[in-house]
This record gives C-alpha cells, sequence and structure tokens, in this order.
C-alpha cells in the first residue's frame, strides 16, 4: 500500500466545512465555491490520504471509522495555523508575543483572576507567563529581566532601577488555632510570651532578603516556602504566623483559627505595588495588563 501523500491546508479546511456545514451543497454555498469543486476537493484529499472519508451512499454524506478519526487532526491543523496567523498579524501591529507577570503570594487570587481573564479576553494570542513568588523575590524577577511585571509589597534599596505605583495593601493579622497554647491566654499577649512559641514564617527565596526577617518575634521558627503550607500549619495547632486576613476570615468565623491578641504586632498593612524597570517599558498587551492592575485599587481595598 503506497504512503499517504501531503494534503494541503485548504483541503483539510474544505472537509471540515463539509461536515460543519452538514453536506457538500452548503459548504459549497459557505465557501462561495461550486458544488463539484467541493466535491473534487474532497475526492482529491481522499487520493492524498489513501482512505475514504465520507460515505456518500446516504442523502447527506456521512464520516467513515477513517473520517471521525482525521477529522479532529484536520480541526487542529487548520485551527493552529489560524492562531500562527493572528500571532504573526499581531506582531507586525506591534504587540509583543509574550507578557511575564510575577505576583506576591499575598495579593488576592480573586483580582488576579479578574485582570487575567480579561487580559486573554483582549489579546488572545499574546502569551501570558505568570509566577507567583514571595517579597524579594518579586522584585529581583523584575530586576533581572526574568518578569515584565511585578505586583509586590517588598521593595529593594536599588528601587530606583523601577517605577512603581501602589495599587492597595493585604491586611496582615496573627493566628493560631484555637488548641495552640497562646489561643488559651487573655490578651494583650507580651512580646516576650509569644516569642517561645514556634512562629511559622513566609521563606524568601530570592538573595535579596537574604539574612534579613520580616515580622519575625519567635526565637524559634518554622521557614516555609509557600503560604499554603503556612496555612495548613497554622490550622494543625503547630506553630502561630500572620496571615492575609481575607485567606483566614472563613477560618476565623468557623473557629478553625483565632486571632491572637498580641500587644504588638497585633496587625499590619502590607502595602502591593505595581514595579516594573523604568529602562523597558512594556509594550501594547504589557501596558494594557499594568493599567487593569492600576484600576483594582479601590477593589483590592474592598477585598480585605
Amino acid at each position: 500500500m503506497r504512503e499517504p501523500g501531503q494534503p494541503s491546508l485548504d483541503q483539510l479546511r474544505v472537509f471540515v466545512a463539509v461536515i460543519d456545514a452538514g453536506g457538500f451543497a452548503h459548504a459549497a454555498r459557505q465557501l462561495h465555491r461550486t458544488q463539484s469543486v467541493i466535491s473534487y476537493t474532497i475526492a482529491n484529499l481522499e487520493e492524498q490520504l489513501n482512505v475514504v472519508l465520507l460515505d456518500r451512499g446516504k442523502r447527506k454524506p456521512t464520516l467513515t471509522d477513517a473520517g471521525k478519526a482525521l477529522l479532529a487532526d484536520a480541526r487542529a491543523v487548520a485551527l493552529k495555523v489560524d492562531g500562527m496567523r493572528a500571532r504573526a498579524k499581531a506582531l507586525a501591529g506591534g504587540l509583543e508575543a509574550e507578557v511575564s507577570v510575577v505576583v506576591d503570594v499575598m495579593f488576592p487570587t480573586c483580582v488576579l483572576v479578574r485582570v487575567l481573564e480579561a487580559f486573554q479576553a483582549q489579546f488572545p494570542t499574546v502569551a501570558l507567563r505568570l509566577r507567583i513568588e514571595a517579597m524579594g523575590a518579586v522584585a529581583q524577577l523584575v530586576m533581572d529581566g526574568s518578569c515584565h511585571i511585578g505586583l509586590g509589597g517588598w521593595m529593594t534599596s536599588t528601587a530606583s532601577v523601577f517605577e512603581r505605583l501602589a495599587v492597595g495593601h493585604v491586611r496582615l493579622i496573627p493566628v493560631a488555632a484555637p488548641s495552640h497554647a497562646l489561643a488559651q491566654l487573655a490578651g494583650p499577649i507580651a512580646s516576650n510570651v509569644a516569642r517561645e512559641h514556634v512562629q511559622l514564617v513566609l521563606s524568601d527565596r530570592s538573595v535579596l532578603t537574604q539574612g534579613q526577617d520580616f515580622g519575625v518575634l519567635g526565637l524559634r521558627n518554622w521557614r516555609l516556602g509557600d503560604l499554603g503550607s503556612k496555612h495548613a500549619l497554622l490550622r494543625a495547632g503547630l506553630g502561630w504566623g500572620n496571615m492575609p486576613e481575607a485567606m483566614v476570615r472563613d477560618d476565623l468565623a468557623e473557629g478553625r483559627l483565632v486571632h491572637l491578641p498580641l500587644a504588638v504586632d497585633n496587625g499590619e498593612n502590607y502595602p502591593i505595588y505595581l514595579i516594573q524597570r523604568a529602562d523597558t517599558p512594556p509594550g501594547q498587551a504589557g501596558k494594557w495588563l499594568t493599567e487593569r492592575f492600576a484600576e483594582q485599587l479601590p477593589l483590592l481595598e474592598q477585598v480585605f
């Protein structure tokens, strides 16, 4: 049996059109061709692939088993080419191919989802690369050019290389499980008392803040790489620590965690800045994204 030939993109599009339109005549009207041309194109495609794609013995052409298997491939090829053409058109018009964003773990997920959904709808041809990091890692990735846009709360001492805009804050509060020893004490809890208990601390994976501590009271502390793990250990009663109020609001309401009445550090605002390098301004899509994040300032305040 001979090897299948090389079908053309036009043949594949006609094949898909015949199925989607419901027959040769409908496909011909849709593609502004004669019915004989449509029939001839399908016959040539079958000749190229060395298989019968359509059963013509019925009133309306129906897919053979081979046709069913190859229709998905035909659709995929057509969609890939359409996507390639759309991306090329966007690039020719000055739209960047990719936008990379790094977001602080403290930034509210609901706001992030809302902005990114809008971005994908507005710029379907632009690839979006997202990273979630903590504290100094956000600034570091923007500083070294790994990410175009950052949303973070900690600013490096070399902040002159950045353009930054305040977009809101996250309220952090000290919490622990109801079974934790600190939760059994009546407030205010002195800092020397809290210091004797294990504090769960979010660890920064960047070199910018290496050796620096932020809001750490405990002489013994466990350093965690992500906020989800910290949340789980807090609920398990394995330590105490500061958490975004919105993230633990349901836990507080349902008694899984309690707000610790510390004499100091009983709650603070963690600022969120939108940052980018001053010497590499974003393109059209990136600028649109920064504007949408900036517009979230009143919404961000409402989240918390």
